[in-house]
């Protein structure tokens, strides 16, 4: 039975763990609030619908290249049709093995979107487990963790990765993932650990602490859903900076190698016909110019979304 006690009711729960309760679900529902807010503000954005068309049909491109040709990479080819440029036939032309360039430019999405978004997913995941351990328990950990992030981050990024591609070079793409992943997860772990030190002192954190909440329950339950936001940003942005990246290896000629078909390669074959025969680099570098592009309006349109301040 509610009684009353100093002029208040009488609720049975001790001062201050009603406002605790109140304070640590508005901290669950503030992140499920705001992701639903941005999805709203994204709906009705045309570059945000833009990117999307564009990324869909790259990454269906790469994942099923049997939809858009009938022929596997470097199948077909005849030397005699060697650098002929478009036709009705052939609306890419040929490439300078004689090989269908659309063919050929088809099977070039998979090793740049497979490389971008695999290097971008691992990168993300050391990124949200070191931010989050460092920002959250700080001292020690958090000078060591920030130390090696440093060290890191002052590695040039195409540099260090062509002076370790060029030591070993026969590599795949799992190498180059494995370079790109070493070299990349910098920037996201910076704006992971600058999240979490922003939000663990939060009111509803505090709140959920004061219930009893466990170091575990807090970080995953309260944290990171309200400190993922930006990090998911940068990671989007990243996808496309991975991207230009793998394909600038490949240009240099320190990335992947024939017959690996990929739009990097293309651009650095093309590169000594370009005067004679422009199809070989034009339509190489437009897919690969759209792909990049598209990522990064995308994250662009994510972080205007997800921050009010910029509406």
């Amino acid at each position: 039975m509610t009684g009353l006690r100093g002029g208040q009711p009488e609720t049975g729960i001790a001062p201050g763990a009603e406002h605790a309760a109140t304070a640590e679900a508005g901290g669950t529902l503030r992140a499920g609030g705001l992701w639903t807010d941005a999805w709203h503000d994204l709906v009705r954005r045309p570059l945000f619908w833009a990117s999307v068309v564009v990324l869909v049909v790259m990454s269906v491109m790469s994942v099923v290249p049997g939809l858009f040709t009938s022929q596997g990479p470097n199948e077909g080819c005849n030397l005699r049709w060697s650098k002929v440029g478009p036709s009705a036939g052939h609306v890419f032309g040929f490439d300078v093995q004689g090989c269908d360039y659309w063919t050929q430019v088809v099977h070039g999405a998979r090793p740049s979107m497979v490389i971008g978004l695999a290097v971008t997913i691992v990168a993300l995941i050391v990124a949200v487990i070191l931010g989050s351990l460092s920002g959250y328990y700080g001292g020690w950990l958090d000078s060591v963790i920030a130390r090696v992030t440093d060290i890191f981050f002052g590695l040039p990024f195409v540099l260090g990765a062509t002076v370790v591609l060029v030591a070993f070079p026969d590599h795949g793409i799992g190498a180059m993932c494995l370079v790109l992943v070493v070299l990349g997860w910098t920037t996201m772990t910076r704006v992971m650990r600058g999240q979490v030190i922003a939000v663990k002192d939060a009111e509803y954190v505090t709140a959920a602490r004061a219930l009893g909440a466990g170091g575990g329950r807090v970080m995953f339950r309260h944290i990171l859903p309200n400190a993922i936001a930006p990090v998911f940003v940068v990671a989007m942005l990243n996808v496309g900076n991975i991207i230009a990246g793998e394909a600038t290896l490949d240009y240099l000629g320190v990335g992947l190698q024939y017959p690996t078909v990929s739009w990097g390669l293309q651009l650095n074959v093309a590169q000594d016909f370009f005067l004679d025969y422009p199809h070989l680099l034009i339509f190489p570098a437009v897919f690969l110019s759209l792909t990049v592009l598209s990522f990064i309006l995308l994250g662009d349109a994510v972080r205007d979304a997800l921050d009010p301040r910029l509406q």
